[in-house]
């Protein structure tokens, strides 16, 4: 094919012998790669079209340079929207309302909807639920959820205690802990709701990574702004998700096409704000186990920055090479030295102010 239609090896095909191969093989090709092709043809002005773009494209590979020619372009989109189309079956509905709930641009959503197949599927969220359910909670304090009040709530090796720093893992594992069944439901109903439909359409790579860097970064916070309180529950990963999910609609208002945008967005807000407030108020509310005071609430605060931050520019940049994004680099520098204080503060800080913290468990 590329000695055929490029027999200078220059890597380019010109647009006239592009749109005789679509008009001779387009029958054969997908209605919806037929219209990305045709818009990639009507938006070139160069007269030539390059070949690894077009391999990219029939190989359900995305290059910056093919998305470049397609945003940049005036291209017409000639069939009707996604949303209008008819005959679909339930698992075809399903990722189509994925699509419209989380990409602002309507040909990013039909790019989305030709090519998921379901493989692999949203398991990081899904591994997250389950363990969150069943790992400590269930199998080791035979008990449906851990409650703050239970005897045995600081005796374990899962959650975060100020005397128990240096044990590094505890700034994740927390999160398998929560405060009572409405802590634990509420942060299950988020990530399905919009961990799962993120993933479905960012990959586990990228979700995984927005929702452990809130999961650490709400556990620094603590240590660093609520230096004598224990942290429990999954809110610094759930809210990195869902505020980087609620900016993004944010900022691409106009272009993102879900039903009820603003109802979603309200219901997301509320259920975030009353499990934040709640979080407050049992902070500060008497302790069943003095002198160690209740959960902080400052990992909720550490995934809202990392998700208006880092997880704005992973959602935005859908399926771009993060690496060629400036904007990155700049936020992730941000959060590796907030990382590096706040290991630095663990180090130091905690003899250097001589703070009475609550007694081992």
């Amino acid at each position: 094919l590329l000695s055929q239609f490029d027999p200078d090896n220059t890597g380019y095909i010109s647009t006239e012998k592009f749109r005789s191969l679509l008009q001779r093989h387009g029958s054969e090709l997908d209605p919806h790669k037929l219209e990305v092709l045709l818009a990639l043809a009507d938006s070139n002005s160069e007269g030539r079209i390059c070949y690894q773009d077009f391999v990219n494209l029939m190989s359900n590979k995305r290059s910056n340079s093919f998305r470049q020619a397609i945003l940049q372009g005036n291209r017409r989109l000639c069939s009707k929207a996604l949303l209008e189309e008819t005959g679909l079956s339930l698992s075809q509905r399903l990722i189509r309302h994925v699509a419209y709930e989380t990409l602002p641009r309507e040909i990013d959503r039909k790019w989305y909807y030709d090519s998921y197949t379901c493989c692999p599927p949203p398991w990081f969220m899904i591994t997250i639920i389950i363990v969150a359910f069943f790992l400590y909670n269930g199998v080791v304090l035979d008990r449906f959820v851990l409650q703050v009040s239970h005897p045995l709530y600081l005796k374990n090796a899962l959650l975060y205690h100020p005397q128990l720093r240096a044990q590094a893992w505890r700034y994740l594992t927390y999160i398998f802990m929560h405060a009572g069944i409405e802590h634990l439901g509420l942060n299950v109903v988020l990530q399905l709701l919009v961990g799962v439909p993120l993933e479905m359409v960012h990959g586990a790579a990228r979700i995984s990574f927005v929702y452990v860097a809130g999961v650490v970064a709400g556990s620094l916070a603590v240590s660093v702004a609520d230096m004598r309180a224990p942290v429990v529950g999954s809110s610094g990963g759930v809210y990195a998700l869902v505020s980087a999910h609620l900016a993004n609609i944010v900022m691409n208002w106009s272009g993102m096409k879900c039903q009820f945008k603003l109802l979603r967005m309200a219901v997301a807000l509320i259920c975030m704000s009353f499990e934040f407030g709640r979080a407050v108020w049992l902070r500060f509310h008497p302790s069943a186990y003095p002198p160690c005071p209740h959960p902080s609430f400052m990992a909720h605060l550490g995934g809202v920055m990392v998700g208006i931050t880092l997880g704005v520019i992973i959602l935005r940049n859908y399926e771009q090479r993060l690496q060629d994004q400036t904007l990155w680099w700049i936020f992730l520098s941000i959060y590796v030295i907030f990382v590096l204080f706040a290991i630095f503060w663990n180090i130091f800080a905690y003899s250097l102010l001589d703070l009475k913290l609550p007694p081992p468990p």
